[in-house]
């Protein structure tokens, strides 16, 4: 299913492009800024303001996502602040992780995706303060 200009939120609300366009540039902005994969940031606005389910949210963020951190990725190498040996070494192991991701979430309830999200940015959110 493809979202459409115009159309209407669950709110009744018609969305416009320079709602999308501000989704994607506090999702760049703020991945960009905190290091933080652009998931965290688009997928509760695109639930929240686009009235996306959880799937679909994850799915167009997932989209978003690769030319958000190559972007990001650069602009941190330029300073040198990429460790490109690890980073290759996550990579085998996120790539695998996500393959495994992406198959899974056909089969957990959508409730149980949403809680799992919201306690994953909870527990995020916790660690950061604590140190």
């Amino acid at each position: 299913m493809s979202w459409k200009w115009g159309e209407t939120t669950r709110a009744g609300e018609r969305v416009s492009l320079s709602s999308v366009v501000g989704i994607g540039l506090a999702t760049g902005l703020l991945s960009g800024l905190m290091g933080v994969g652009g998931g965290v940031i688009a997928i509760p606005l695109l639930m929240g303001m686009l009235a996306f389910g959880q799937r679909r949210a994850s799915g167009t963020s997932l989209a978003i996502v690769a030319p958000t951190a190559m972007v990001s990725a650069v602009a941190y190498a330029l300073n040198g602040k990429v460790d490109w040996l690890l980073a290759v070494f996550l990579a085998i192991g996120t790539t695998t992780g996500a393959i495994i991701g992406a198959r899974l979430t056909n089969k957990i309830p959508v409730r149980t995706l949403r809680l799992m999200f919201a306690a994953l940015l909870l527990l995020v959110g916790v660690r950061m303060v604590v140190g």
